[in-house]
């Protein structure tokens, strides 16, 4: 058997023993995310009810004006912004954030927290998370993801599975990892100049994507934002974003997969790609579709599509969602 399905076959049996908190031990652990995370806005209310989740807002600045990412109408400022061609651009939250909701978790009653983060390459919240762990009144594991997204979420979602059986530290920490290790992360944008002006990709890819209207694949490796392909047309691309996803889908076995899909000013397009996965798999353990945060489609501009393939979680908190027909 090999690592990672050694990895996949341990996490399954954390969460097949989960049951609901009233029924099973104590949790112990709690988690701490950024709102990178993407995670579906149900399943985190839920998890934020059970008093095992925080996810701390990260700022996004339009202008001279600073918005919380959970602002109700940050997405309509920032898609005028992205429209007009303004600047946009994002902030790590501050070490005191994280300070408060460690200390809100110890008085809790919890023991220890883990906090699972965005990319330490694509944004500096864990260095903040470090910080504000280091005056903790509990133990704080802060955990750098390497990813974004529901790449990130479903790490998220794992760690807060175990932890609501009851799971140690150290289990919540190995069903995080074991989670993300599963993720694969590809996403197309109609335009590449919000990413340069972020400093995501180099000018010189930005000046191509430009100028031969080239529509790159992107996808997420080590840490960072990479191209996997170049394709001519806006129409052709999300086909081969598609494609690539159908491909990953295939080799897993569509059964233990689940599949996430994000849109930022463009939901019927996130809906139509969803609708076309489900209708190619309709075996898919799970399928989501969630607007991008604001903090990542500050770089990601209007009309983004990404998609997460991640290994299929069976989580009490977590039901099948399908996105809204029209």
């Amino acid at each position: 058997m090999t690592e990672r399905a050694a990895a996949r076959q341990w996490l399954r049996q954390q969460v097949h023993r989960l049951r609901p908190a009233t029924a099973g031990p104590k949790p112990r652990i709690a988690v701490v995310t950024d709102s990178a995370a993407a995670l579906p806005p149900v399943w985190a209310a839920r998890a934020a009810a059970q008093g095992l989740l925080t996810v701390v807002p990260m700022p996004v600045i339009i202008g001279q004006d600073v918005y919380s990412d959970d602002d109700a109408e940050l997405e309509a400022h920032i898609s005028l912004a992205l429209a007009a061609g303004k600047s946009v651009k994002t902030s790590r939250p501050s070490p005191g954030q994280f300070e408060r909701a460690y200390a809100r978790a110890a008085d809790a009653g919890f023991s220890a927290v883990l906090s699972l983060h965005i990319s330490g390459k694509l944004s500096g919240t864990w260095e903040a998370a470090r910080l504000a762990a280091e005056r903790s009144p509990i133990p704080v594991e802060v955990f750098d993801t390497g990813t974004v997204g529901m790449g990130q979420g479903v790490g998220v979602q794992a760690a807060v599975a175990v932890a609501l059986n009851g799971g140690t530290a150290e289990d919540v920490l190995k069903a995080a990892t074991a989670a993300v290790g599963s993720t694969s992360v590809y996403f197309y944008v109609p335009s590449l100049e919000q990413l340069r002006r972020g400093g995501r990709i180099s000018m010189a890819s930005s000046w191509l994507g430009t100028v031969l209207d080239i529509k790159p694949i992107l996808g997420i490796r080590d840490g960072a934002v990479v191209p996997l392909e170049k394709v001519r047309f806006a129409a052709k691309a999300v086909a081969r974003l598609e494609a690539l996803a159908v491909a990953e889908i295939t080799s897993r076995g569509a059964s233990g997969t689940q599949v996430s899909v994000h849109h930022f000013g463009n939901e019927a397009q996130g809906r139509t790609v969803v609708e076309s996965l489900e209708g190619a798999f309709p075996d898919l353990a799970s399928s989501t579709l969630t607007r991008l945060p604001a903090v990542l489609a500050a770089h990601a501009g209007l009309g983004v599509v990404v998609i997460v393939v991640a290994d299929a979680l069976e989580l009490g908190l977590l039901q099948r969602v399908r996105p809204a027909r029209a």
